[in-house]
This record gives structure tokens, C-alpha cells and sequence, in this order.
């Protein structure tokens, strides 16, 4: 007698309510299907973060830099706050200063100001403060009096954050000024008002066509002329940073060009125990910095 029984499809159970089977290619289906959904909205997400336009203008971020520029004066056009901020209590307090002094206040979405961000620590703020003030060898001069200074001349550093970082170490020792180039060369940005703590706003910063001819004037002043080179002979420590002294620094990649190297005076280098090569131009910039100011504090801060 035949057998009339129904049996169940192949490769699995009896699909329920007429329901067909779960098959293996189905599941396949399905998870691409989702991986195509998920990379679709990956790239929806950086379409719309590419959309922001960063605004256009020079900014200090950061709250410290915020509130170091107005408490010195420094001017500013325009605050720029991420929306919500006034519901953090140190912002708030910012903008309270804001608003007495002056300044016009703007509520922006927080991917704008990441879009305007160096490094990305904004902090939820940004002052637009236009172009930067830079000063002339003239006024370094003026600020240098007549005894002992620290002018740092940089010959074409052209990264931010070194460029940054010199400037909060001549300014923490007392430097006169910097000296740079107007070329080729890293001036004051969003980036460095972070890297140097706001100390571009209290330091004399000269952009100047020739840094040869700027270390002539420095000579004319009574400056005596120290290029920092691996080549040099003697260390820092046997240098003779008494009293008034240009500090030439070289570029990070080609160090001090020739034209230069003929006008300093001296080369000098740090002192070295460990392999690693050498450090880099800020850290160096720093340590003879700081070399300076112990040969000249007892004059300077009235140490015996």
C-alpha cells in the first residue's frame, strides 16, 4: 500500500503554518544585508561631518587660552561656544567674562567648532581674533633695554607645535622676543595659541623677510650671536650666554642654513650620555633657554 504521509523538506524541520524553512543562504542574506545597512550609515555620518564648513578667520581655543586673552586685552571679534555650554559651569564663568567685556557671544553645533579645531581640544570654545599683531625687530630692541636679553631667532621651524612651545619657553624665561621668517615658516595659528599656553599674546613676535639681516641688526644692538648646531665644538655650558644673546635655532628637518651660520658668532650644543640622536628643536630650544637664564639670573632676579 502507498505510503500517503507528507515528509519534511530536505536540509531541515517541517517549516511551521506553511511557513519555507530557514536555509543557510538566507542567513547570509540577512547579515550582509545589515553590514550594508551599517556602512551606508558610516558614510551618511561622514558625509554630513564634512558638510560642516569650518569658519574662516583666526582662532585661540582652549578655555585657558580663552581666558588668558581676556584678561590681558588682547582683542577679540567674536566668541564662538558649542550649544549647551553654558551648562557647564567652568564655560559659564567664561562667558560671564565674555559678556562684560564686551564681546559678542554665538552659539554654534560642537562639530563646528571641531572643524576649526588644530587638536581637537577646544574645550567648547573659540575667539575670533583676526590677524595676529606681529611686532618688529624695533620693538624686541625696546623691550630688551639695555642689559642682559634673550632674543630666540628661529631660521624656518615650520611646525605649529614646536613653533608654539618656543614661544611659551622664551616667554617663561624672559625673552625679549622671537624672531622668524615671513616665509616658509610657522607663525602664530590656532594651533600654536594652544601649544604655547597663550604666551604669544604677551611676547613680542617679529615676522621679518631676512633673518640674516635681522641678526645684523641684533649685533648693531650689542646682541652676541649663538647658533645651536650638532657640528658645534663646545656644549652650552661652556658657551658664553652672559648678557645679551641672539639664539639662532634651526629648521627640524635642515638645521641652520649657511647664510645664517656666517653671522652667528658662536655654535653651541647641549650635552649628550644617551643613543638616542638628539632632541628636538623645541626641547632644545628650552633647555638653552633656561641655560641662559641661570647665567644671567643674578643680574636679572637679583640672585646672588
Amino acid at each position: 500500500m502507498a505510503d500517503n504521509r507528507k515528509r519534511a523538506p530536505r536540509g531541515g524541520k517541517q517549516a511551521a503554518s506553511g511557513s519555507r524553512p530557514i536555509r543557510r543562504n538566507d542567513r547570509a542574506a540577512a547579515s550582509k544585508g545589515q553590514r550594508d545597512r551599517t556602512q551606508a550609515a558610516r558614510l551618511q555620518r561622514d558625509r554630513s561631518r564634512d558638510a560642516v564648513q569650518a569658519p574662516k578667520g583666526e582662532f585661540i581655543e582652549g578655555r585657558r587660552a580663552a581666558a588668558e586673552a581676556l584678561r590681558t586685552g588682547f582683542p577679540v571679534k567674536c566668541a564662538l561656544i558649542a550649544e549647551g555650554g553654558e551648562r557647564d559651569a567652568a564655560l559659564s564663568r567664561l562667558i560671564d567674562d565674555l559678556n562684560a567685556a564686551g564681546v559678542r557671544i554665538k552659539y554654534v553645533p560642537r562639530a563646528q567648532l571641531d572643524a576649526l579645531s588644530s587638536h581637537g581640544a577646544h574645550q567648547g570654545i573659540a575667539l575670533e581674533v583676526g590677524n595676529f599683531p606681529y611686532a618688529d625687530v624695533a620693538d624686541i630692541l625696546g623691550r630688551a633695554g639695555d642689559g642682559p636679553a634673550l632674543v630666540v631667532v628661529l631660521d624656518h621651524v615650520t611646525d605649529d607645535g614646536n613653533f608654539g612651545a618656543i614661544v611659551r619657553s622664551a616667554e617663561v624665561v624672559g625673552a625679549a622676543g622671537v624672531i622668524i621668517a615671513n616665509k616658509r615658516a610657522a607663525g602664530v595659528t590656532v594651533g600654536s595659541y594652544k601649544t604655547s599656553a597663550g604666551a604669544v599674546m604677551h611676547l613680542p613676535i617679529a615676522q621679518v623677510p631676512n633673518i640674516a639681516r635681522a641678526l645684523d641688526d641684533l649685533k648693531v644692538a650689542g646682541f652676541w650671536v649663538g647658533g645651536a648646531s650638532e657640528h658645534a665644538e663646545g656644549s652650552c655650558w661652556d658657551a658664553p650666554f652672559e648678557g645679551r644673546v641672539a639664539l639662532v635655532m634651526g629648521s627640524e628637518g635642515d638645521g641652520i642654513s649657511r647664510l645664517v651660520l656666517e653671522k652667528c658668532d658662536f655654535l653651541t650644543k647641549l650635552p649628550q650620555r644617551g643613543m638616542t640622536e638628539s632632541l628636538n628643536v623645541a626641547q632644545a630650544t628650552t633647555a638653552l633657554c633656561f641655560e641662559w637664564l641661570r647665567r644671567n639670573a643674578g643680574e636679572l632676579m637679583g640672585e646672588e
